[in-house]
């Protein structure tokens, strides 16, 4: 009961000076908030991080074909006709920690349509094992698979941006579709994207759902290439959980620089190494923005200590009067710090709020990834509370050493 009516003198008395109280809460509030924000924020950028790695493979190597120029290209073909499929079979066959291997061909495209619409998407071939080593949903239909690929069938599967680009309606399965000059029946239609981007450490993800996919071989042998173009334009590599990827990656280089002998044609990507860096990177972010939000909140503390103190100059002779009436020194310490722990809680408490809205607003406006962290929350409403508990004990200390008779006699 006493200390019920202690906070019920707390209430009473920050209700009586409801600006000064607003104002000390809105140093807490953005302080909370801000905290709230940052760390929602970086929980998003590391969930899309690890979504973006999961679709290239967290256990996949991709080797990226180089782009040159005209002369260039003219002197490296003189040592190396460039990425192949031949690349990853060898790669597959002679490095025991590779289980499987996918390559892909883009393809220069200048017309997709059909008898219902028309697209502004890519197409690129395939081989069959492409959509096991990546993550692809399908929606309707079927994937391509390797009878498509060794009868350079003309099946495509479709994006569901450039299904519904080509088939308004959605009656893709069965229609025929035109790729620059050929027909294609279509197979299968994907799922919508689940990635916000299609680019990650400047990787392409390869799963933009604009795209049109046909057996690799098709697009290898009825579709012109540019002269002197490599045989694919990317090999994604499988290897074994057990393997590190960065050892797996020196070995593919050593044997693809013997192939290509030693010409520097192509890129070699590992996703391991780029979450990692990912990480890193993101780490130092949150500390960074961390330390912001807590200067916040250290501000808003020193706020609180600052009214806490003027509180004390204005209710000198209340604080005499109270002990002339028997309150002991530990009385007026409890008041004092129950007032300054009671406006950090109600900080607290509307810095969430402020937090999870402008973890909205961030999201809506920059299109950021943002997670919800309850660790967050907790975390800087704890922070928020501890420090309205500090920097209330200060004034609740001077408050509690006053004498009696001045301070009843005090103007």
């Amino acid at each position: 009961m006493k200390y019920l009516a202690i906070f019920l003198d707390t209430f009473s008395e920050l209700a009586q000076h409801k600006l000064r109280t607003l104002l000390t809460l809105l140093g807490m509030i953005f302080g909370v908030g801000a905290v709230i924000a940052m760390l929602n924020i970086g929980e998003g950028a590391e969930a899309e991080a690890m979504k973006m790695i999961d679709s290239m493979g967290l256990h996949n190597l991709i080797i990226e074909g180089k782009v040159f120029e005209e002369k260039e290209l003219q002197e490296q073909r003189k040592h190396s006709t460039g990425l192949s499929i031949r690349d990853g079979e060898i790669s597959a066959r002679s490095l025991p920690f590779v289980t499987a291997f996918s390559a892909q061909k883009l393809i220069d495209t200048y017309s997709i349509f059909s008898g219902e619409g028309k697209s502004d998407g890519e197409a690129t071939g395939v081989s069959a094992s492409f959509f096991d080593l990546s993550k692809f949903n399908l929606a309707q239909g079927r994937l391509l698979n390797e009878r498509d690929d060794q009868n350079f069938s003309q099946v495509a599967l479709l994006g569901s941006s450039t299904a519904k680009q080509l088939f308004p309606k959605g009656n893709a399965i069965g229609q025929n579709i035109k790729i620059n000059h050929l027909w294609f029946k279509v197979v299968g239609v994907l799922q919508a994207p689940f990635l916000k981007k299609q680019e990650f450490q400047g990787i392409k993800l390869g799963g933009d759902q604009r795209q049109v996919f046909i057996p690799l071989k098709t697009a290898i042998h009825k579709f012109a290439s540019k002269k002197l173009a490599s045989e694919v334009t990317s090999i994604k590599l499988k290897l074994d959980n057990s393997v590190d990827p960065i050892s797996a990656a020196q070995a593919v280089s050593h044997l693809l620089n013997r192939r290509h002998n030693e010409v520097d044609d192509y890129n070699l990507v590992i996703p391991a190494a780029l979450l990692a860096q990912q990480k890193q990177t993101q780490q130092i972010f949150n500390i960074v923005m961390s330390c912001v939000a807590g200067i916040s909140l250290l501000v808003g503390g020193i706020g609180i200590m600052n009214i806490m103190l003027a509180t004390v100059l204005e209710r000198t002779k209340e604080i005499g009067l109270l002990r002339a009436v028997g309150a002991t020194q530990k009385d007026i310490r409890l008041q004092f710090i129950a007032e300054s722990f009671t406006i950090s809680i109600m900080g607290g408490i509307l810095g969430v709020f402020f937090g999870i809205l402008l973890s909205e607003l961030i999201a809506l406006y920059s299109e950021w990834a943002v997670s919800w962290s309850t660790s967050a929350i907790i975390l800087s409403f704890s922070i928020c509370a501890l420090v309205g508990l500090t920097f209330g004990v200060y004034p609740a200390i001077k408050a509690s050493k006053l004498d009696p008779i001045d301070a009843l006699q005090s103007d």
